[in-house]
């Protein structure tokens, strides 16, 4: 199965609880049931830095009372290798993407670019199937990890692919520089600013996908899509028509 098991889940050396807020959508929007966020991660390495980044992100996701779910790509075929698509890692993943209501997705930046395996994950999700969207109207934070010095190249592409995706691309990213130098041997991030700054990006992430949860259907109704399918408005049911009406 396509899906990679986490390791620790409860075990957080480098967070310092004393700062750490479990709930930081509280007061935002409906908690319940449990946000649901799918996790890609972009090498197949066995020590894969960017796979780590995304462990710890997941971990911090529980923390703050999230359920999670980290896509394995090593089974995944190129785009259009497989006829229709029709391979057990892909229906595997758009059924996640399905599921999630918001994503974390975390790229190395190689020649100064996305890999191949972040950029094949992404384009194995249709902007529609079958009258359902896999990744619109949902949240998404990215992030990179780099051999060398600071970089943004990739979340900037990252950033670039979820606007089209139509996703709602959170203000906060992560770029963590020299990534072989913030692990330990057990594959755990040692204590950083880097790391300070994912604890950041995954409490950004959690409040987001609370507050737009309410609105999700909302928020991606759209006019040439209704004209396509030759669904009239309803006034009846019309947010707009109801408040101009009320005026």
């Amino acid at each position: 199965m396509p899906l990679r098991d986490l390791s620790e889940p409860n075990h957080l050396p480098a967070l310092d609880p004393a700062y750490a807020h479990q709930r930081p959508a509280l007061g935002l929007g409906p908690a319940d049931p449990a946000p649901r966020i799918l996790l890609l991660y972009g090498s197949l390495r066995e020590r894969s830095f960017s796979r780590l980044c995304i462990e710890e992100a997941a971990r911090l996701l529980h923390f703050f009372g999230c359920e999670t779910r980290i896509f394995d790509p090593s089974t995944l075929p190129l785009p259009d290798q497989v006829a229709g698509d029709d391979h057990p890692a892909v229906h595997e993943l758009r059924q996640l993407s399905l599921w999630s209501e918001g994503q974390v997705w975390c790229s190395p930046e190689r020649h100064g670019q996305i890999t191949g395996i972040m950029k094949t994950q992404i384009d194995h999700l249709p902007l529609n199937m079958g009258g359902m969207r896999p990744t619109q109207g949902r949240t998404l934070a990215v992030m990179q990890v780099s051999a060398g010095s600071q970089s943004f190249n990739s979340v900037n592409t990252l950033r670039v692919l979820g606007r089209w995706m139509r996703m709602f691309t959170i203000p906060n990213q992560s770029s963590v520089a020299k990534a072989f130098n913030e692990f330990d041997d057990a594959g755990r991030m040692k204590a950083s600013s880097y790391y300070d700054r994912i604890v950041d990006v995954m409490e950004e992430l959690v409040r987001f996908t609370v507050l737009l949860r309410p609105h999700a259907d909302q928020l991606v109704d759209r006019y040439s899509e209704r004209k396509e399918a030759g669904v009239p408005m309803d006034p009846t049911t019309d947010l707009s028509s109801i408040a101009t009406a009320r005026v």
